[in-house]
């Protein structure tokens, strides 16, 4: 870590630029900031005596999904992976049972291996184990067994540390087989002392031991080997370092958890997410032992080599080693609301299906109906005495339970959304139940299922969102105009589409917003939390990791300085706006495929005046036409141009004059064969910023325009409308100004006008214990001299300074950390006051009231 500046300022006198130069050269000075010119001036003044809402301790959390390989490999702190050969085609197409085990041989040594899923089993909801046919060659130094390679690089080893291996073993040698572990490099150097174990009897025993490296490795190897003659059985082939968070056994990779811990989360909403409600409800049990099921909580307690296993939604194994118990322990010791979600038997996330099976219903009622009991049950309740078994007699308080997950389907989602909440309010009137509103901000799901959650008078709608920037800034005011009386939200899943640190600004200037409007908003998540930077599958993301370091993104330092500095209440503020002009929509126009083929033909563009200003019906090439995304095969073909490659996604083709502004552009469209629709663009003004209208998209289960801004989108209007395969398709956009209308076969389809404000600076006040925090986002390349009065005299002198700040593009990587918080003294703090923030930054000023 780098250490952290601490300055001494006067206000009014030091923007963030020259504070750096200042500090480079030893001294303090003032320059006049009208000398430069790229600053904004501004006013915020405060109702210092005025009452905002209050704030709920509870209101920022994180929310844990194993996606980006999060749990297993992630947080979980087990070593080895595959540790029960349960890997199989059913999680990856590329795993096999033994997928990260090689065979290791010496001292002439020689057996076979084999994966078996058999009478012999360990359990019955532990299939497959390890049988290790001894051939007793190699005499009594020889050894022959298996090596594995953990996960990423390796196992990440630290000399000196110690590490708890364990195994479950049985052989059929009534003279015993000795086993032995170490811990290697790939090319076999042994970095431990061997740890020798005499197997005993044809009954499986678990045998334990610890292993201490002599050496710092990040691609260890642990090896398991056995001498002799006879069948060897193992299973459960366990590492974990003595080290966890907390100490405690079968616990959480140290960094990580520390990491999140240091957010200070008021909740921990968990284990999901698409993996929930993804996949079959039924049980892992015969005659099909279902591999690919929703996550269902009494899947993963108990002892864990009883636990069931499951494919994850992500596509990889989920070996429920951290399970419903670890995590709310986790949340425990995080002091975190615990705030769990189950599923609601109709699938989302792209699968769309509702499962109508009544007994079904009503096995997943009672089973929520039990993990409430599990939780906060007396030891003497059957689910409190399973509790207590696992080592947690006192119960965790749960106070929060999720039902679904952005289903997209509203009326059979809240069906039997109904069903559940009628059971648990029955039995459980004090546990507050978050219903949904889909996967989007808006949209046609979203309208249904906010309709249906107010008219019922639900607790608290859970709401996700992944947008662009431009959105974020646009959308500060989002829940000003929510209805106060309706239910409460809880904004489980929202992030700007990557991790640049304009990204991460973007995020801050709409959390000003998220306070403001705490009465509303209850409880909100930045989403995903961790990712494996070598396996992942999803971005942006929270907390970056590999298999020995761990790196908070440029968001995770925006969320920590919210999530530190909430306080209890707001008080209310006012600030002046930036000035802005807003032109027309100007830009080229474009065509598009996403795992899909399609032919376009008869392209149209004429001006408002009626001049043509782009006519093409291909029968004479392509020529007019520039790859922009350079992804797909593009061709003319029986007189139209055509994209053949159905795998191949964002194919964006473009013509035309980037300055061009009101115009009318027609094509026909016809879908060959593929996923989706077709994508036709307007307003193309480089990679990444355009709008299209992306017609049969998502699986071609609906169609919306998007428009881009430097990469990131955002849904501006959307309808259930699907395309059929080999029907041509007259598409007609209209652009006048800011105002787009969009016709489909000589119907009107839709409009809207794109004349939002990204407004960059934003602001909101609040107290907390006494202090007057000023959390002010300038998410613009000018700084922003501002005019501060505070509303009260009675305020002490200096202010501390906490400030994030840096260049737009900036990203925190394992070995670059740009950015990160800055803490200084202000001086000269009175009622009123001028202070500069810096371009490109979030700066807290914390003032102490008398």
């Amino acid at each position: 870590m780098r250490p952290r500046t601490r300055t001494t300022r006067k206000a009014g006198v030091l923007t963030g630029g020259l504070l750096a130069t200042s500090l480079a050269a030893g001294l303090l000075t003032q320059t006049p900031a009208a000398a430069d010119p790229a600053v904004t001036d501004y006013t915020l003044s405060v109702d210092a005596a005025g009452t905002g809402p209050a704030i709920d301790p509870t209101m920022y959390g994180v929310f844990f999904e194993d996606i980006n390989n999060a749990a297993d490999g992630g947080l979980y702190a087990e070593l080895v992976q595959n540790r029960s050969f349960e890997f199989g085609p059913a999680d990856n197409r590329s795993y096999t049972p033994l997928t990260a085990w090689q065979q290791t041989a010496s001292g002439g040594a020689t057996g076979t291996l084999k994966v078996v899923d058999d009478a012999e089993r360990l359990n019955e909801r532990n299939r497959n184990h390890l049988r290790v046919d001894l051939a007793g060659t190699g005499g009594t130094t020889g050894r022959f067994g298996v090596v594995n390679s953990g996960y990423g690089a390796g196992i990440a080893l630290k000399e000196g540390r110690r590490y708890d291996f364990s195994v479950w073993a049985r052989t059929d040698n009534p003279a015993g087989t000795r086993l032995t572990a170490d811990l290697r490099t790939a090319d076999g150097t042994v970095l431990t002392a061997p740890l020798g174990i005499t197997v005993r009897g044809d009954r499986w025993t678990k045998y334990t031991g610890t292993l201490v490296p002599k050496v710092t490795t990040t691609a260890g190897r642990l090896a398991v080997t056995a001498a002799g003659s006879g069948t060897l059985r193992l299973d459960m082939v366990s590492l974990f370092p003595r080290d966890t968070y907390k100490g405690r056994p079968n616990g959480l990779r140290k960094d990580l958890a520390e990491k999140i811990a240091a957010l200070n989360p008021g909740f921990l909403r968990f284990p999901g997410g698409c993996l929930v409600n993804t996949g079959s409800h039924h049980a892992y049990e015969a005659p099909d032992w279902e591999r690919r099921r929703s996550y269902q909580w009494k899947d993963t307690i108990g002892p864990v080599e009883q636990r069931a296993v499951n494919a994850n939604f992500w596509g990889y194994h989920q070996s429920y080693g951290l399970g419903y118990y670890e995590y709310f322990q986790f949340a425990e010791d995080i002091g975190a609301m615990p705030l769990p979600v189950v599923p609601a038997l109709v699938t989302g996330c792209g699968q769309n299906q509702a499962t109508d099976d009544p007994a079904l219903l009503k096995r997943h009622i009672q089973d929520t109906l039990d993990l409430i009991e599990f939780a906060n049950g007396p030891v003497t309740s059957t689910w409190g005495r399973k509790r207590a078994e696992m080592g947690h007699p006192k119960p965790f308080g749960l106070t929060h339970l999720g039902v679904g997950n952005e289903e997209n389907l509203p009326d059979a989602f809240f069906a039997r959304f109904t069903e559940f909440r009628k059971a648990i309010t029955a039995e459980h009137p004090e546990i507050t139940i978050v219903s949904n509103s889909g996967p989007a901000s808006e949209g046609a799901t979203f309208d249904r299922l906010w309709d249906l959650n107010r008219r019922a008078g639900v607790d608290m709608v859970d709401e996700h969102y992944y947008n662009s920037p431009q959105w974020f800034l646009e959308n500060n005011d989002r829940y000003d105009s929510y209805d106060r009386n309706g239910p409460k939200v809880f904004l489980g899943e929202y992030a700007s589409r990557d991790n640049r640190f304009a990204n991460a600004l973007s995020e801050a200037a709409f959390m000003t917003g998220l306070e403001r409007n705490a009465d509303v908003v209850k409880l909100a998540s930045y989403a995903p939390l961790l990712a494996d930077v070598d396996k992942n599958q999803w971005r942006p993301d929270m907390i970056w990791f590999d298999n020995n370091r761990s790196w908070g993104s440029t968001s995770y330092e925006v969320q920590k300085l919210f999530m530190n500095n909430t306080g209890d209440r707001v008080v209310p503020s006012r600030a002046s706006v930036t000035p802005s002009v807003s032109g027309p929509i100007t830009g080229a126009v474009g065509l598009s495929t996403w795992a899909t083929s399609a032919a376009y033909d008869d392209v149209e563009v004429t001006a408002a005046d009626g001049a043509t200003l782009l006519k093409d019906d291909f029968s004479t090439g392509a020529s007019r036409w520039t790859p922009a995304a350079g992804r797909g095969t593009w061709a003319v073909q029986d007189g139209a141009y055509v994209q053949t490659d159905e795998a191949a996604e964002d194919t964006l083709v473009t013509a035309g004059d980037p300055g061009w502004h009101d115009y009318d552009l027609k094509v026909k469209a016809t879908k060959k064969s593929g996923k989706e629709g077709f994508l036709v663009a307007f307003g193309v003004r480089g990679t990444g910023n355009h709008y299209w209208w992306n017609l049969g998209g998502w699986g071609n289960t609906r169609s919306a325009v998007e428009k881009a801004v430097d990469g990131g989108k955002q849904t501006l209007l959307e309808h259930p409308t699907t395309i059929e395969t080999g029907r041509t398709y007259d598409i007609r956009v209209q652009v006048r100004g800011r105002q787009v209308t969009l016709y489909l076969d000589g119907q009107k389809w839709g409009s809207f006008t794109d004349d939002k404000a990204a407004e960059p600076f934003r602001q909101v006040v609040t107290r907390d214990k006494g202090d007057l925090v000023v959390k002010v986002v300038n998410a613009q390349a000018a700084a922003a001299r501002t005019s501060i009065d505070l509303g009260t005299s009675k305020v002490a002198p200096t202010a501390r300074v906490t400030t994030l700040e840096g260049a737009p593009d900036a990203v925190n990587t394992a070995d670059a950390h740009p950015i990160r918080p800055r803490t200084s003294t202000l001086e000269g703090i009175g009622r009123t006051f001028t202070y500069t923030f810096p371009a490109h930054s979030v700066t807290f000023l914390r003032v102490a009231t008398r």
